[in-house]
């Protein structure tokens, strides 16, 4: 059993107005998760977060919804890793992904932001890249549409529909990475 503290970290905006938005693909399964703890989000004012503390898949676990605004999301989560002790390598942030199908997940492990400001925000204020992360996929806008504008756009009537389906697929894909690993994650999922 791994004793080890996790954070998972949705990432998406405050307010009702964003609520439905594709850029608030990581608030949603961050509820599906609190929901699946049974429990509710309460402040974190040292963060400025909303958090859930529990055990899932086996080890202790804060799930959090940072709340800022996407582009500052670093803060937060430098705030929530510093006070659980929660090294880079066991927080896992979960995000919208322009750059996979609408409802594909995967998994990683670092690499670029591809343009995301949430994910730059969070790489730099870690002073790394090396953090988990699960990738939800919101597609490319279509034709011209500026990209800033699409996720922050309400889902389709189509992709409500499905939306959640994969945010439970999301959330068993965190819980997933907790418990078996990246690599085993990657290789049941992928």
């Amino acid at each position: 059993m791994n004793e080890e503290p996790a954070l998972i970290v949705g990432l998406g905006n405050p307010g009702p107005q964003y609520e439905t938005t594709r850029h608030n693909a990581g608030f949603l399964v961050a509820d599906v998760l609190a929901a699946r703890i049974g429990a509710k989000f309460s402040s974190h004012k040292k963060s400025n977060s909303d958090v859930v503390q529990a055990r899932l898949a086996d080890r202790p676990v804060v799930v959090a919804k940072p709340r800022t605004f996407m582009n500052l999301s670093g803060q937060p989560v430098a705030a929530l890793a510093r006070f659980f002790s929660v090294e880079p390598a066991n927080i896992v942030v979960v995000h919208d992904e322009l750059d996979l199908e609408f409802g594909t997940i995967r998994l990683k492990l670092g690499g670029g932001e591809g343009g995301h400001n949430g994910l730059r925000s969070v790489s730099q204020h870690l002073s790394t890249k090396d953090y988990l992360r699960v990738r939800v996929g919101v597609g490319r806008p279509p034709g011209r549409m500026d990209p800033a504008s699409y996720v922050l756009k309400p889902f389709s009537a189509a992709e409500r529909k499905d939306l959640g389906v994969i945010c439970e697929e999301a959330a068993d894909a965190a819980e997933l990475l907790l418990r078996a690993g990246l690599e085993a994650a990657q290789n049941q999922l992928h």
